[in-house]
């Protein structure tokens, strides 16, 4: 299965604290991206968003306790079984996707450098989508879009419903976002 075939509603809920699951799987939402968590408690939030219809998908970089060696993916991936990863790291994409797991790479764009930088490694690593932050530019999402023909998420300081209208009329497939409110807009 590919991402776009996964997207329901155009808007993904990050979540950054655990309190916020249970607004997740109440929400519109039929993806999370899991933003918070240790080695302890993250099984049980995949395992009940996912019991809960949802497409699960860790950061990697915001797992406290978690190295980003081949191991550590093949346990994720064996013994975790989210949907996917998301990562700034373009060799734990190779990785992860080694180990049958989805990926999104996710690329800040703080310049024209930056975006140049991304659109190498994304390239390179060949990701399944890519996250861009921030969100709140649709001339560099539409550019974007265009160059690497590959499923785009946005997110970052986008706030309001008008927002990420833009921001999928310049051809992202969905936004992410950390605010439970945002969850609930019927994208």
């Amino acid at each position: 299965m590919k991402i776009v075939d996964m997207v329901e509603s155009q808007l993904i809920a990050s979540i950054k604290e655990e309190k916020d699951i249970q607004k997740a799987i109440d929400s519109r939402a039929n993806i999370a991206f899991l933003l918070t968590g240790n080695l302890m408690n993250i099984p049980d939030m995949i395992l009940e968003l996912k019991s809960n219809g949802m497409y699960v998908f860790i950061h990697l970089d915001f797992i406290e306790g978690l190295s980003n060696t081949k191991s550590a993916l093949q346990f994720i991936a064996k013994a975790w079984k989210p949907t996917g990863i998301i990562t700034t790291k373009s060799n734990v994409v190779k990785l992860a996707r080694e180990e049958g797991l989805m990926t999104i790479q996710r690329i800040f764009l703080i310049d024209r450098a930056a975006v140049q930088k991304g659109i190498e490694n994304i390239r390179s690593c060949k990701p399944d989508a890519v996250e861009v932050l921030p969100g709140l530019m649709p001339k560099i999402i539409d550019d974007l879009s265009r160059k690497i023909k590959l499923p785009l998420i946005v997110g970052g300081l986008i706030s309001e419903e008008a927002e990420i209208l833009s921001a999928l009329k310049a051809g992202a497939l969905a936004v992410s976002s950390g605010n439970p409110a945002m969850w609930h807009f019927d994208l």
